[in-house]
């Protein structure tokens, strides 16, 4: 039997509500589950009962997105080795697949972590731990699934197991075929350990258990959830049952969110809303309040720094009640095209810029467009066209690297961005757009400040 934690979605390095804590928080998060591994391990390696119980971790198997970016700052950088040598000195494998949040056009970071002799960048080839075989699948954009033949190498061990990010079905916001890719793969896998959804699931298609991890932090405050990981056992006993495959939760402690819904009566406002503050106990916690009901129109800052006094690290107020305009706007175009077409013209807008606004705004499906807008991009990059084109590149590249719709990058909307909160949701957290409820942002929106890249690296 194996035994290994499924982790993922670590989101390390993601500055959430531009707050140095919270950035701190998710590399704290991963920091928690190597600890986990390691004392699981050295528990079962004092006892004489290990080789019996079989409960020491074999493996921490991470499914995609360890960085939040694809330049992660050097501490994050640092914090993240720091963690993988008390992996290896503890003689635990890491395994690890790419996810689209980290994913460079050159050489990934986990190739680098690999070099150094720290983790393994699981692939077509099966990667034996115990009697256990795993396979990588990294995140492919959806434009470019077609191209997958889902060819691995033959092996012979007892179970098998496939580890890939990205939106699979039969989860919430899937884009990815997972009867399909079982059907087609010429390896019968027991066990599906995936990434990108952060919401944690276990389901069974065709005879396999696929399962997400869910995030180890809250990248969105639609997660109320408590974050964790799976424990998962892969072989013949592995729980003295008759399935191969048994997926067990176990929970992180992260940072509190505490959620304070208020739904104000007529005639209440401001006071009731602090009331209902006031009961619950904020300290450090990030406060996300959600006011509904017919009651008077509130200030979110006066809530925000309300909470702030009574200790809340962070506090957002989302107020989406409809109120009454005392007199009625009106706005027309004769032609709206032609209105946003001069306004454009006004802009001090470079070649490469107005190349990604005429591919948005052109005649190609949606579906098409940031995979359209980025290969132009990437062009101009690779012609050499930097100096004029870096910024939009890094801004198109970061729109068309979450081609599956992830949670993590769909959980916020424009009204969140006007909330102040800085942050670009990800794909799919599900979140309903209220302003407080953010996920990550594009990967380069704090600017290239102690940022590497593998070049530096290299």
């Amino acid at each position: 039997m194996t035994r290994v934690i499924h982790t993922g979605d670590t989101h390390i390095g993601y500055r959430q509500y531009h707050s140095p804590e919270r950035r701190a928080d998710f590399l704290d998060a991963f920091e928690r589950v190597v600890a986990d591994a390691v004392d699981d391990d050295a528990e079962q390696s004092s006892a004489s009962s290990r080789t019996q119980s079989g409960d020491d971790v074999d493996a921490v198997v991470h499914a995609g997105d360890l960085f939040h970016d694809r330049r992660p700052d050097l501490p994050d950088l640092l914090g993240v080795l720091s963690a993988l040598r008390t992996l290896d000195d503890a003689d635990i494998p890491f395994l690890a697949v790419v996810g689209n949040h980290e994913s460079t056009r050159g050489g990934q970071w986990l190739d680098l972590f690999e070099s150094m002799g720290l983790a393994t960048r699981l692939d077509d080839e099966p990667t034996v731990i115990g009697d256990t075989a795993f396979y990588g699948l990294d995140h492919v954009p959806e434009s470019r699934r077609d191209e997958l033949d889902y060819e691995f190498a033959p092996h012979d061990a007892d179970a098998a197991a496939l580890v890939s990010h990205g939106l699979f079905e039969p989860f919430a916001y899937a884009d990815w075929d997972t009867e399909e890719l079982l059907e087609r793969s010429t390896v019968d896998f027991d066990a599906v350990l995936l990434g990108d959804n952060h919401t944690p699931d276990t389901a069974q298609v065709s005879g396999t258990w696929v399962t997400y991890c869910g995030s180890t932090e809250r990248a969105s405050a639609s997660e109320r959830d408590p974050r964790g990981y799976n424990l998962v056992r892969l072989g013949a006993d592995a729980e003295a049952g008759d399935d191969a495959v048994d997926i067990r939760r176990r929970a992180l402690e992260t940072r509190p969110f505490v959620f304070v819904d208020v739904e104000l009566a007529d005639g209440e406002g401001l006071d009731r809303v602090r009331d209902r503050v006031r009961e619950r106990d904020v300290e450090d916690a990030v406060v996300i309040v959600r006011v509904t009901g017919d009651g008077e129109p509130i200030a979110p800052a006066a809530v925000e720094e309300f909470a702030a006094e009574r200790g809340a690290l962070i506090a957002r107020v989302t107020d989406r009640r409809e109120v009454e305009a005392e007199t009625e706007l009106s706005v027309s175009f004769a032609d709206p095209d032609e209105a946003v077409r001069e306004r454009i013209g006004e802009l001090d807008l470079s070649e490469a810029a107005r190349e990604v606004d005429d591919v948005v705004r052109g005649d190609l499906p949606d579906s098409n467009v940031r995979e359209e807008a980025k290969r132009r991009i990437e062009n101009r990059l690779d012609g050499g066209d930097a100096a004029d084109g870096a910024d939009d590149g890094a801004a198109a590249d970061e729109a068309g690297g979450d081609d599956g719709a992830q949670p993590d990058d769909a959980a916020a909307t424009d009204d969140e961005a006007a909330a102040d909160d800085g942050t670009v949701a990800d794909d799919a957290t599900g979140g309903d757009g209220d302003a407080a409820e953010e996920g990550p942002p594009p990967a380069d929106a704090e600017g290239d400040d102690g940022q590497l890249t593998l070049g530096d690296s290299q």
